[in-house]
């Protein structure tokens, strides 16, 4: 008897438990509120809109959602303006919408954003020729597949079409090598920081080097890339020697590790030997 109202108590617990979890689902959102506004965002109006009309219209939606842009979660209303969560406001100037570019303003509409890279373009001799048959940020970059910024761009199909590729060739020829570099580099830091080594200063000086090497992207002149990538290299081989001294640190805690379990290892052998012998 006392056995069955055991059982009985034990799963009149289970059956309780079972509806507070069921209750505390159900109330999530209105308890946890930061856990309902971390569900995935609703797409915004253009983009439901636009996804449904002719081709022309579009095609724009197709190629966004190939994009670098759509990756990190950049809509329309991001470049465009517009009020994202009323179509009929969703092209009203009053809400920010700023509708197409110009050829002569994509630089600055793209720089809105990308303000480091709109001073290296602007500085450059593509900048230069801006509204003179220069290329503006879309001409490699496309406008609405925005592609990621990479060596890859360089390429000579994209500049063949306005020029020789062959400044080109050396111009990516010459950031490769540093590229190859930051890439190896950032992965070692990476691999210590698992281990629970400080890394906070190699990132930092990571970060400021890697910062100097992206302004030579939108650079086309040669000498110059070629002397900052010298520099930067030089400056990417000095955290190198830092990292080879960690690596010879840690290499010798495991070899002293390793020979204290060792030594360890035979202590107890011989005591375990001894006490045999005793017994």
């Amino acid at each position: 008897m006392g056995a069955f109202f055991m059982r009985y108590h034990d799963t009149t617990i289970t059956l309780r438990l079972q509806l507070y979890a069921v209750m505390l689902l159900a109330l999530a959102p209105y308890l946890f509120p930061s856990a309902a506004c971390a569900q995935e965002p609703a797409e915004p109006v253009c983009i439901t809109c636009h996804s449904t009309l002719p081709e022309k219209f579009s095609q724009p939606v197709k190629l966004w959602r190939g994009s670098i842009h759509a990756e990190n979660g950049i809509y329309c209303n991001g470049c465009h303006g517009g009020d994202p969560n009323d179509a009929a406001n969703a092209m009203n100037p009053a809400r920010g919408f700023l509708g197409v570019p110009t050829e002569t303003a994509i630089p600055a509409f793209c720089g809105r954003c990308h303000v480091g890279v709109l001073k290296d373009y602007l500085a450059s001799a593509h900048g230069r020729k801006l509204g003179k048959g220069g290329p503006t940020c879309v001409t490699c970059h496309s406008n609405h597949h925005v592609v990621k910024a990479s060596l890859a761009l360089i390429n000579e199909q994209s500049c063949s079409r306005c020029h020789s590729f062959e400044r080109a060739r050396v111009i990516r020829a010459a950031m490769q090598e540093t590229e190859a570099m930051i890439v190896a580099i950032d992965g070692r830091i990476s691999g210590f920081k698992k281990t629970g080594t400080d890394t906070e200063k190699l990132e930092k000086e990571l970060f400021a080097v890697r910062n100097q090497f992206h302004t030579l992207f939108h650079s086309v002149d040669v000498e110059l890339v070629k002397n900052d990538s010298a520099q930067i290299q030089a400056d990417l081989r000095k955290i190198q020697v830092v990292l080879d001294g960690l690596d010879t640190e840690h290499q010798r805690r495991m070899i002293a590790g390793a020979a204290a379990v060792s030594i360890m290892l035979m202590i107890a052998l011989v005591l375990h030997l001894l006490r045999k012998t005793y017994d």
